[in-house]
């Protein structure tokens, strides 16, 4: 199965480049059958375990990364990729209808082309009114997000738009049946330290949110996408006004490590594998010094470049460039812990 050069969608964190050495180290590991990844994001890392053969779980407490666990993580392509192959070419024969995406970001905000965003609108109303099943619903709304994202003029995240169109953003969409595997796997929704004690798992992933910018405010499109609830917005971005609300200690220097303490005493694991960059909140000794309480630990180093928003540099909001970037490059540690 195909596990690597999966088409998803651009997501800051959303550890591409570092699957293949995540799959060498828990490949590794004796008698890993269960994996919990634990802060899912956009389930790349899920999608890749479970095409190795792991059973895998997937949480995380933002609706569009649930989708996208549903999508690559639970859902069994060998039952439903008829159903889902015959939905999106109802969805795509749908006549574009403008209405409340294409105002809100293609109009009060220019995230994506008019006729672009007339056509999520027209789709997306028609799979809210279908009632289908979990899995299919996920895996259809997964294909409207990938081919939103392959029309968008952004650098990669939704906290701004580009001064000028980039040229892929003229293209019209057009759906695809994501990558999604045979077999099933799990998702769950909750805060990671609810889920950290569902039960016990051979090994835990760990990728949690390691400085002050949250994915909600960085994707608060395919949030608004995945739920239509057609929110009321605030600023240049049109972001959801939750975004102002919805705070994670993962995202705070102060909360941090006691939100993260408080994540590992609920697990139950032989094997922990966390990920974290060297642009986080705690640095590498801390973190060994964390995580050797609760057994030995090993390091990995991963050298990548940054996203890029930072390689381009420092620009104001009317898009003139104001200053440098002090690194483009990051360091990625993976720190494997054979618990006692």
């Amino acid at each position: 199965m195909r596990v690597d050069g999966v088409r998803m969608i651009k997501y800051i964190g959303s550890k591409r480049t570092l699957i293949p050495e995540i799959l060498r180290v828990i490949e590794g590991l004796d008698e890993v059958g269960s994996v919990l990844d634990l802060f899912s994001g956009t389930a790349r890392v899920g999608h890749a375990l479970k095409g190795r053969g792991f059973r895998v779980t997937s949480n995380d407490n933002l609706a569009f990364a649930q989708t996208l666990a549903r999508c690559y993580v639970k859902a069994d392509r060998s039952r439903i990729l008829d159903e889902v192959t015959e939905v999106l070419d109802d969805l795509q024969a749908q006549p574009g209808k403008p209405g409340w995406f294409t105002e809100t970001y293609c109009h009060n905000s220019r995230f994506f082309q008019p006729q672009n965003g007339a056509r999520v609108d027209a789709m997306r109303d028609r799979l809210a009114g279908m009632g289908l099943a979990q899995d299919i619903e996920a895996v259809c709304l997964v294909s409207i997000m990938e081919a939103v994202d392959r029309v968008d003029s952004t650098c990669g995240v939704q906290m701004a738009y580009l001064k000028s169109w980039a040229p892929r953003a003229h293209k019209d969409m057009a759906l695809r049946v994501p990558d999604f595997l045979e077999g099933e796997g799990a998702v769950l929704g909750m805060e990671a330290s609810e889920a950290a004690r569902q039960g016990r798992f051979a090994l835990v992933y760990l990728d949690p949110p390691y400085n002050q910018h949250k994915y909600l405010g960085n994707y608060h499109i395919w949030e608004s996408l995945v739920l239509w609830d057609k929110p009321e917005v605030y600023g240049v971005a049109c972001k959801r006004v939750d975004c102002r609300e919805r705070k994670s200690p993962f995202n705070s220097k102060r909360a941090f490590l006691p939100a993260f303490e408080e994540v590992l005493d609920g697990l139950e694991a032989r094997y922990l594998l966390v990920s974290f960059s060297n642009e986080g909140f705690v640095d590498r000794a801390e973190m060994e010094e964390i995580l050797g309480q609760r057994g030995s630990v090993k390091v990995s180093v991963i050298d990548y470049k940054r996203y890029v928003g930072a390689q381009i540099g420092i620009h104001n909001p009317a898009g003139k460039k104001v200053g440098e970037v002090s690194h483009t490059r990051n360091k990625e540690f993976l720190y494997l812990v054979e618990c006692r």
